[in-house]
């Protein structure tokens, strides 16, 4: 048998008393006015789970925010260079895609963007900014352009090899803050 100090049988006294207290000022039974205290808890949970999440993982002012990603999108044309150093200081890179389910989020655009491919002449490989290769799966048609030149990628899937000194749109991306 297990002996309650006199603190503990104190607490389990006021326990008693406080639910018997509340039971009787709601008219309810214990089990209900238990529920409802866990409800509310529940709700306020709720509530400050909501207000952190907005807090923490939002994009800034202007960004759309897709995936646990933000883009940023510029209608005007600047060459490729400039889009990339535009994007620099918006602490972002040039557009890099992960996945087909990202190139469908652009699918309604009938514009060109710079993306930020570059040609890798070591391995001969087009890579992104961040050093991951180019999946084939996202682009089936792509070629393997001219090393001097940039990529611009139309949301229909189409891909541009052309001249870096080009003005095209471009997107930045970057987490969010």
């Amino acid at each position: 048998m297990t002996v309650l100090s006199n603190k503990n049988l104190f607490l389990f006294y006021l326990y008693v008393f406080a639910l018997s207290f509340l039971c009787t000022v709601f008219q309810t039974t214990p089990w209900r006015l238990i529920s409802g205290i866990l409800g509310v808890l529940c709700l306020l949970l709720m509530i400050a789970l909501g207000i952190l999440l907005h807090k923490y993982t939002d994009c800034p002012e202007k960004w759309i925010g897709y995936r646990c990603n933000c883009y940023l999108i510029f209608n005007e044309g600047k060459n490729w260079t400039e889009s990339r150093n535009s994007c620099a200081s918006q602490n972002s890179s040039l557009l890099y895609l992960e996945s087909k389910d990202e190139l469908d989020f652009w699918k309604h655009s009938e514009f060109f963007y710079w993306v930020g491919l570059s040609y890798n002449k070591a391995n001969g490989t087009w890579l992104w900014e961040d050093g991951s290769a180019l999946s084939r799966n996202l682009f089936p048609s792509f070629q393997n352009s001219n090393p001097e030149e940039c990529i611009s990628f139309n949301p229909k899937g189409y891909t541009l090899s052309e001249t870096c000194r080009k003005n095209n749109r471009f997107i930045c991306k970057k987490w969010p803050i």
